[in-house]
């Protein structure tokens, strides 16, 4: 079964994405994304696929992968549980550490580390134990102090012991088919341009379909139509605001991920969410989600 191409947003002023989700969650799925990822477990236990490895994990888990590697994180909780905070996640792109190290030189010293998660690398308990408290800095953290802690992360993981390589040698994902799907270009186009208007003819003319047999593929390929698609993809933005920058106004979070007015945005995250922006953060904040990584 070929991966999903997951869409990794990076916000407007920000190098990278830090964030923590629960379960279940959108991005519980075979999929795969162009960026590095640091993916540390904090809750339950399951089964877990990284490439063509497969195996068990726990609380502590602490994997590194590179692009394009296809993954999944699926725990054994009972069918009406939800947990609030399972992962933290830390995803970056290439470009990032390419820029860094053409203007600090220093910073070529985790280029070994790079290489080898392009297969996937589980590290030993004592370095989860070591990277769990910067990660959750990382999270709450804005300016210079993100940019210090997420160096300071990626010299645990260079300097660590030597970790476990996930994937075989002979594991390699074919993404020639996948790279040229009209789909996966449009939805890559809209990931770059998640708080803009996108017409969806514009994405028909970008990759050589019609209007109509466009929305036709895309509702095969994701199972709802583009607005509501990108709706979705807002609300799970919003979310995430919601959460890590709690002293933000809704009203600003809401023009911020692209919608036009507020009762707009209020009745779409109602209709997805089952409550309203501001009932979402303050029962997560009641239950502890804005600390459930200490």
């Amino acid at each position: 079964m070929q991966p999903d191409l997951e869409l990794v947003h990076i916000r407007k002023g920000e190098s990278f994405a830090a964030w923590t989700h629960g379960y279940p969650f959108r991005t519980v799925r075979w999929h795969y994304h162009p960026e590095f990822e640091i993916h540390l477990v904090v809750a339950t236990s399951g089964r877990f696929y990284i490439g063509d490895h497969i195996g068990r994990f726990g609380p502590g888990q602490l994997i590194m992968t590179g692009p394009n590697l296809p993954q999944n994180w699926i725990s054994e909780i009972a069918p009406d549980e939800i947990v609030p905070a399972r992962s933290l996640v830390i995803q970056f792109p290439q470009k990032f550490i390419d820029d860094s190290i053409a203007g600090m030189v220093e910073m070529e010293a985790i280029v070994p580390l790079l290489e080898r998660s392009h297969r996937g690398l589980l590290f030993d308990n004592a370095t989860s134990d070591r990277v769990r408290p910067l990660i959750e800095q990382l999270i709450e953290t804005r300016g210079i102090r993100r940019l210090a802690l997420f160096w300071e992360i990626l010299d645990v993981l260079a300097t660590a012991p030597e970790p476990e390589v996930l994937a075989s040698l002979s594991y390699e994902l074919d993404l020639s088919n996948i790279n040229e799907s009209g789909i996966n270009r449009a939805i890559a186009h809209l990931r770059e341009h998640l708080t803009d208007e996108v017409d969806e003819r514009d994405l028909a003319d970008m990759v050589g379909h019609s209007p109509s047999s466009f929305s036709r593929a895309f509702k095969r390929h994701t199972g709802t139509t583009l607005v509501r698609y990108r709706n979705q993809l807002r609300v799970d933005l919003a979310c995430l605001a919601l959460l890590t920058r709690p002293d933000v106004r809704v009203a600003e979070i809401c023009y911020e991920i692209g919608f036009s007015n507020l009762s707009n945005f209020n009745r779409h995250f109602q209709k997805l969410k089952g409550m309203s922006p501001s009932q979402f953060r303050a029962t997560f904040a009641a239950n502890g989600a804005f600390k459930a990584a200490e």
